[in-house]
């Protein structure tokens, strides 16, 4: 399985270049799961749904389902936020795994970097960055990845993931 991680400050695209990236490994045969840390809390359910009413009654887990899609909900309930290895292991088996987020994990990463968005680029401190993805031509040691073309992105992590297989 390839875990590669998309990392870059917030509104730097990372969303929409996962978004662009998953449909490239899917043309080549490749499934994909995608993990996206939240820094803030989230919440995928309703008030006064029944999930939601199970949870608030002090279920740990409430699982849904319908032909179309099954969602397991995990309430931590004080409980320390699982790492990105166990994560993982709770993903159904997949060829390709998209990290959005666990900026400080070590797994490879492309970091999307828009120098117009004024923010210092990651890849100076972060070791875990392979690659740079840009709108623009960046001065960068890394191999510059062109941003609005996820196909060569696609292939850059493929190429990498063989080259580096543990």
């Amino acid at each position: 399985m390839i875990v590669f991680g998309i990392a870059g400050w917030s509104g730097s695209g990372k969303t929409t270049l996962i978004e662009k990236l998953i449909p490239g490994f899917n043309a080549r045969g490749l499934s994909v799961s995608v993990i996206k840390h939240a820094h803030h809390g989230f919440d995928l359910d309703k008030p006064g749904k029944d999930s939601y009413r199970h949870r608030e009654a002090g279920a740990s887990q409430v699982l849904m389902l319908s032909n179309d899609r099954w969602v397991l909900m995990h309430e931590l309930r004080g409980a320390p936020e699982p790492t990105l290895e166990e994560q993982l292991r709770v993903l159904s088996p997949c060829d390709v795994v998209l990290i959005e987020g666990f900026k400080a994990a070590p797994v490879p990463k492309v970091e999307v970097h828009r120098p117009a968005h004024g923010k210092p680029p990651l890849w100076q401190e972060n070791p875990h960055v392979v690659a740079v993805a840009a709108d623009v031509p960046l001065d960068s040691p890394l191999p510059l990845l062109p941003l609005n073309e996820p196909d060569k992105i696609v292939q850059f992590i493929l190429d990498y993931s063989s080259r580096h297989e543990s």
